[in-house]
């Protein structure tokens, strides 16, 4: 098996890394930014931009960061985005014509060999010196439609499959390029990132997986009460 040597600012010492094991790339933040939408101006933070420094995760967000919304951004089950930098390539395909950076999708961190997949919700991850645990997928808004200047994103977003995932932060603490999701403590019910997405967009929807989530406590009561209906 491949492996490498990856110095960390965390400390005077070395990680050893596999080639499947889930590491930060890039740490993204994002200012306040105001566009016209159907002929209102509109305050997003969707335009995030790479940093050098590490970003701290704390409860309710990700510090320095700009949340225009936080109905639907932040807080305890959203405070922290996180995106595969895998699946960069596929969309550079269909959108020539963008210049691309890391934190395109609005990620806070874009993370190296993140396959929703294989994250279960409620998964506990040690992340640089923060605690964070997996709570739900991205669903995309017409804001990511704007980052990209195309509402037809939206659609195709969802078809992909591999919306990256929202975190709770546990422990705050700093992240930075080169941190590995070091698994602490995996949840004791298999449910996917990817199920639970499929389960808000698939029209036939798996009974058992339901099941799961409707009691899942690291999913926000809100969205499990919203399922309910579908039992």
């Amino acid at each position: 098996m491949t492996e490498k040597l990856f110095p960390s600012s965390h400390g005077n010492w070395v990680i050893r890394e596999y080639l499947y094991t889930m590491r930060v790339i890039s740490t993204n933040i994002g200012s306040e930014t105001l566009v016209n939408w159907k002929g209102k101006v509109v305050a997003t933070g969707i335009f995030k931009k790479p940093i050098l420094s590490p970003i701290l995760l704390q409860e309710e967000g990700v510090a320095q960061d700009s949340i225009a919304n936080k109905k639907v951004h932040g807080g305890k089950y959203k405070a922290c985005y996180l995106f595969s930098s895998d699946y960069y390539d596929f969309w550079k395909e269909k959108y020539p014509n963008l210049t691309w950076e890391w934190g395109m999708f609005g990620e806070n961190l874009t993370v190296e060999s993140l396959n929703e997949k294989d994250i279960f919700i409620g998964n506990i991850y040690q992340l640089g010196t923060a605690l964070i645990q997996i709570t739900q997928p991205r669903e995309p808004c017409f804001k990511l439609g704007i980052r990209f200047n195309d509402q037809s994103i939206l659609k195709e977003f969802i078809k992909h499959g591999h919306p990256g995932t929202y975190v709770q932060v546990l422990k705050e603490g700093k992240v930075e390029a080169g941190d590995l999701l070091v698994l602490k403590e995996e949840s004791k019910t298999r449910l996917s990132i990817k199920d639970f997405y499929e389960l808000l967009f698939d029209n036939h929807k798996n009974k058992e997986h339901l099941k799961i989530a409707v009691e899942h406590t690291a999913i926000p009561l809100k969205k499990r009460e919203s399922l309910k209906k579908y039992l």
